[in-house]
């Protein structure tokens, strides 16, 4: 990307303008955004930024102000070199300890501690190295879950980005089966080195992951493995409350819903879809700005253990 777009405010004001970015239906997807601190020491202060690999036109300039309420905010334009700005991004990050994780990329040594698991994730262009507060408490609420006593023989990690949290599902449920898919392609390959990186087997069968393409669960794959034990999806608040049908019905009465993605200001309305499609909140944890929910099905009627075993025939050339 050879431009960005840089926009100064508070906190809750790009937050909101963030909102409104997920409710924009007619969003130009070439203009990519996120919001973020500018320093630790200033958690009230807070910037947008907007990428786009073309030098912005009004038209682009007018779509990124009116996620803003009142006055039009002042927009800083500025013409970036050549970089892959999101591997850059990830390059030297130190390491994170999450539950009974420990995540790092190849520039740092393994942990190498008893009873902790290291997994080593390279900066590429799939999100997801654990260093984000999302990622990071999606891995402390697995190992909560874990000491908590869920058992998990069937697995699907719903926007996996490089694989780690489903990885990190399979390491905790070593006899499990997993699925893992992502809306954009790049995700495959990269989860595919990854998982030749950290011991993961890919495929079918027990303690092996199995990696779709699909936008949500729209994918005969992901139809076909479920019903699932657990369900993990770090995606965004929007796309979470629209697929909470879906997810209530793709895993087995009393299962696990993993969600993250979303700001704690967006939970009220996340968790009252998810309470609306069946499920009530077991434990929730917050990270900066961010809520984590572990959700569990009502256990009454229909099928009430996952399927054990492995996929049909028809299924393995997906």
């Amino acid at each position: 990307m050879s431009w960005k777009v840089t926009i100064y405010a508070p906190r809750d004001v790009i937050q909101a303008a963030l909102i409104a970015h997920e409710d924009a239906w007619d969003w130009d997807h070439d203009i990519v955004i996120a919001g973020s601190e500018i320093a630790e020491d200033k958690p009230e202060d807070w910037q947008l930024e907007a990428w786009l690999d073309r030098k912005p036109t009004k038209a682009d300039q007018n779509a990124i102000a009116d996620l803003f309420e009142g006055a039009p905010p002042t927009l800083q334009i500025e013409k970036l070199p050549d970089t892959d700005w999101v591997t850059l991004s990830q390059q030297g990050v130190e390491p994170i300890r999450e539950g009974v994780f420990h995540v790092h990329t190849p520039e740092y040594p393994p942990l190498l501690e008893r009873g902790v698991r290291d997994f080593v994730i390279p900066a590429s262009q799939a999100f997801g190295t654990g260093q984000h507060a999302t990622t990071a408490g999606c891995l402390a609420m697995l190992s909560h879950m874990k000491r908590q006593g869920v058992t998990v023989r069937n697995l699907a990690d719903i926007g996996t980005g490089t694989g780690l949290l489903g990885f990190a599902g399979l390491h905790l449920w070593p006899t499990a089966r997993a699925i893992a898919s992502d809306i954009d392609a790049v995700c495959g390959p990269v989860v595919a080195e990854n998982a030749a990186n950290n011991g993961i087997p890919l495929g079918d069968g027990v303690g092996r992951m199995a990696m779709v393409i699909a936008a949500g669960m729209d994918h005969p794959l992901l139809q076909a493995a479920g019903p699932y034990d657990l369900l993990i999806a770090n995606i965004l608040a929007g796309p979470l409350v629209e697929l909470a049908p879906e997810f209530a019905r793709a895993v087995v009465p009393g299962g696990s819903v993993l969600l993250a993605g979303l700001l704690e200001t967006q939970e009220a309305t996340v968790r009252a879809a998810y309470r609306k499609a069946g499920l009530r909140l077991a434990a929730r944890m917050v990270r900066g700005d961010w809520s984590i929910l572990w959700l569990r099905r009502r256990a009454a009627g229909g099928v009430r253990a996952s399927r054990v075993g492995t996929l049909p025939e028809w299924s393995k050339r997906w």
